[in-house]
């Protein structure tokens, strides 16, 4: 399967012939991100751009964002601004990696705590990052952070 980049380029493309203005503007809005952090790492010394867990943050926090606001506007009456925030978020899901259901969440703590080894509440910061680094995009941390926290604790 090719990288993200290249799949976010080929339905921009795409998405200029159909003439489809919400994923052009949504794909443009993607791209620009990852651009500004490219020139952010540039500016840090690092030529190789975002890397692709990067990239699936980075996409993840737009959608988290993008729900956020659908969910003020909503409580604002503003349904049409929430539609079109909801539509944005959908059209960035379209890229990430399906997410785990419980189950999996539940197991993929289990296995990230066994792998690093953790046995106390002072190991919480590496199984985050085992499993940040292996589920980006899959899961959502500021939930799985109480989790771990008190499989550890």
């Amino acid at each position: 399967m090719p990288d993200l980049r290249t799949r976010i380029s080929a339905a921009l493309k795409q998405a200029m012939r159909d003439k489809d203005a919400v994923q052009l503007s949504t794909l443009r809005l993607i791209n620009a991100a990852i651009k500004d952090r490219d020139i952010a790492l540039r500016a840090e010394g690092t030529e190789e751009g975002v890397p692709e867990a990067e990239v699936l943050q980075i996409m993840g926090r737009m959608v988290k964002q993008r729900q956020e606001s659908a969910r003020a506007y909503e409580e604002g009456g503003r349904l049409e601004l929430a539609a079109q925030e909801q539509a944005e978020a959908e059209v960035i899901e379209t890229f990430l990696p399906r997410k785990l259901n419980e189950d999996e969440v539940d197991r993929a703590i289990g296995g990230a705590i066994s792998e690093t080894g953790a046995d106390s509440i002072r190991d919480m910061g590496r199984v985050m990052a085992a499993l940040k680094a292996k589920y980006a995009g899959q899961m959502d941390f500021g939930t799985v952070g109480p989790m771990v926290k008190d499989r550890l604790g």
